[in-house]
């Protein structure tokens, strides 16, 4: 049986919230182009399913990052965007950005991925 405790450490709980495989993506996409619509949030993030997707929203959800809206259409318009929690990310998500052009242009990424 797996044991969960709850973290010591303020920075090991919101790592907890935000480290999962796509999130920082997920938060990413959000950040740089504001609110988006289900369907162009998955087409944002190559290569990852519509499950991963669902489930890591699902996530940032509950810890109060993301928002969710749906309007009462048929089928249901889904749109999500960042809260002022997740707006609170923008600093950091910058910084991994600039550092990731950076790497890029240094040839430090292989190209086949």
């Amino acid at each position: 049986m797996k044991r969960s405790h709850a973290p010591a450490c303020p920075m090991e709980a919101l790592l907890r919230r935000i480290a999962g495989p796509w999130t920082i993506y997920i938060l990413w996409v959000l950040s740089e182009r504001g609110k988006l619509r289900f369907g162009e949030l998955g087409r944002a993030v190559p290569g990852i399913s519509t499950r991963m997707l669902t489930e890591r929203l699902r996530m940032l959800e509950a810890a109060g990052i993301v928002w969710r809206e749906q309007a009462q259409t048929i089928p249901p318009a889904v749109t999500y965007g960042l809260t002022n929690r997740g707006k609170e990310l923008r600093g950091v998500l910058d910084s991994l950005g600039e550092i990731a052009r950076r790497w890029q242009q240094e040839g430090a990424f292989d190209p086949a991925g």
